[in-house]
């Protein structure tokens, strides 16, 4: 039967549907996290008389493995891990040593995420925190992904502010509330980078502590939460060595910046960030988490 000869149906008028904004939305969203946990520990290894470790806690210290120190019976890294989960992350990538097994072995064996899915990189020299997001290339692919210190516990809020972003970003921590609000004494805050913003909320610098004008009652502090896109890659490979010999982040952040034109929102807390870095810090910061729901 020809075409022609078949009966017509009645025409049906489609409706197209515009998709609702908060889906949109939620396609964009990152679900990847990079955990920088590969430092030797240097200052937790560091023996201190004043701080009192309890039971296994000593000779994780001993061992520089800050994200394996025991809090009420939970390493480190879990509370960071359950964080993350609750912000919406799904898939994290721990950068080690070749040497920090252990850490594999407890997230694989011991106490296995059930929101998380894990990744590892192995950074087999400690050359830097760029290096360190280097290691996880193949883990970001062609994604947006967040990137934050082992050895801190930021708050929930920047994880999820960060992911809505379509851009690079930084969570940016007003100094006082570092101070009064968490465990960073005004010394430790005053070495880290300041973040200088344009009025459209945009980073405009990155202003080391040495080069920051003297006085100024408050600041917004860089404390290594950042969201990436994959241009922080070929930044990472092209800034020198700092004197220590290591690439810094930072310099890669810079270079992504002003050479090849990488825009990074500010998005500013109010709010502690928790550091566990020296033996002084175990106590206090078990004390803070006191009661924290963790769930990887």
């Amino acid at each position: 039967m020809a075409w022609e000869d078949t009966p017509r149906r009645p025409r049906r008028t489609t409706v197209r549907r515009r998709p609702a904004v908060t889906s949109c939305l939620v396609k964009s969203l990152t679900t990847k996290a990079v955990i920088l946990a590969r430092g030797l520990g240097t200052r937790m290894r560091k023996g201190d008389k004043k701080a009192v470790l309890e039971g296994h806690q000593a000779a994780v210290a001993a061992a520089g493995l800050k994200g394996m120190m025991p809090l009420a019976g939970r390493p480190f890294l879990d509370y960071v891990v359950s964080a993350l989960a609750d912000a919406g992350y799904q898939e994290v990538c721990l950068v080690i040593g070749p040497d920090r097994e252990v850490v594999r072995d407890h997230f694989e064996r011991d106490a296995k995420p059930r929101r998380i899915r894990m990744a590892y990189a192995i950074q087999e020299k400690p050359l830097g925190t760029a290096d360190a997001v280097l290691s996880a290339e193949r883990f970001a692919g062609g994604d947006r992904f967040l990137v934050i210190n082992s050895d801190n516990y930021y708050p929930v809020e920047a994880y999820r502010g960060l992911r809505t972003l379509e851009t690079a970003g930084i969570a940016a921590f007003w100094r006082q509330a570092l101070v009064t609000a968490g465990n960073l004494t005004l010394d430790r805050v005053s070495t880290f980078p300041i973040v200088e913003a344009d009025e459209q909320g945009f980073a405009t610098r990155l202003v080391e502590a040495a080069d920051a004008p003297k006085g100024a009652a408050d600041a917004l502090i860089s404390m290594n939460c950042w969201m990436f896109t994959p241009t922080i890659f070929t930044a990472c490979r092209a800034i020198p060595p700092a004197p220590s010999g290591e690439l810094e982040i930072q310099a890669a952040v810079r270079y992504a910046m002003t050479t090849l034109g990488e825009r990074f929102k500010v998005l500013e807390f109010r709010e502690p960030v928790l550091d566990l870095t020296t033996r002084g810090d175990v106590a206090v910061v078990t004390e803070r988490l006191a009661g924290t729901r963790v769930m990887p």
